[in-house]
């Protein structure tokens, strides 16, 4: 949860908004949008958050989220998410998967918070509690401007081709090349290692090549 919420001070720090989904239940994606939009105690900033309404978030999110912001999805782990998680990590955002109850084993997320074991965590109040703990972490990170840096990971990486192997979403394909949409921006890629792609695909790119297709 402290993890989180640093991740989420430094994003807030830069700019972000927070986009907060919870699919077959809404109410908690307003619920979240609103404490960090309304400043609650004085003194606290009212924070840039949006509540995504509906099953097709990705559909909704696409053309509005940019690279830095961050998606916190409420949903239990048997809730299909339809690779929401996979393809935000591709356009450069930040996730957050809270929940209670079975735990939801293999989740793509940069920061999974999972309350409670038990499933009555989902509906007593303890979930609703975790995003509350959440915000106020999140607002004493602001008391401590230094922790707001962004740290810089600058390990050493192969002269010839950084080791990079980045995710990216497909925009618009051609014959033996596509657009497409990584954290970083929009690029050209070629696609004649993989064959042909079509637009929403996911894929990997390494030294401007897709090198192989991703299961969202």
């Amino acid at each position: 949860m402290a993890a989180a919420a640093l991740a989420l001070a430094r994003r807030f720090a830069g700019g972000a908004t927070l986009w907060c989904w919870a699919p077959g239940q809404p109410e908690h994606a307003q619920h979240v949008a609103v404490e960090f939009v309304h400043p609650v105690i004085v003194g606290t900033r009212a924070l840039p958050a949006v509540a995504l309404l509906g099953d097709d978030a990705m559909g909704t999110l696409r053309p509005m989220a940019r690279a830095g912001d961050v998606l916190l999805v409420v949903a239990h782990a048997d809730v299909p998410l339809g690779g929401a998680l996979r393809r935000a990590e591709a356009w450069g955002l930040t996730t957050i998967r809270l929940g209670a109850g079975p735990s939801p084993l293999g989740t793509a997320a940069d920061h999974v918070l999972w309350l409670d074991p038990d499933p009555a965590a989902c509906h007593d109040g303890r979930l609703v509690l975790g995003y509350h703990l959440l915000w106020e972490l999140t607002h004493v990170c602001f008391e401590h401007p230094g922790l707001l840096a962004e740290i810089v990971d600058d390990a050493p990486v192969c002269t010839t081709c950084s080791d990079e192997g980045r995710l990216a979403e497909v925009i618009v394909s051609d014959q033996d090349d596509a657009t497409v949409r990584t954290a970083g921006g929009t690029e050209q890629v070629s696609t004649l290692m993989v064959g042909p792609v079509h637009p929403g695909d996911l894929v990997l790119v390494h030294a401007g090549t897709a090198i192989t297709r991703v299961d969202p």
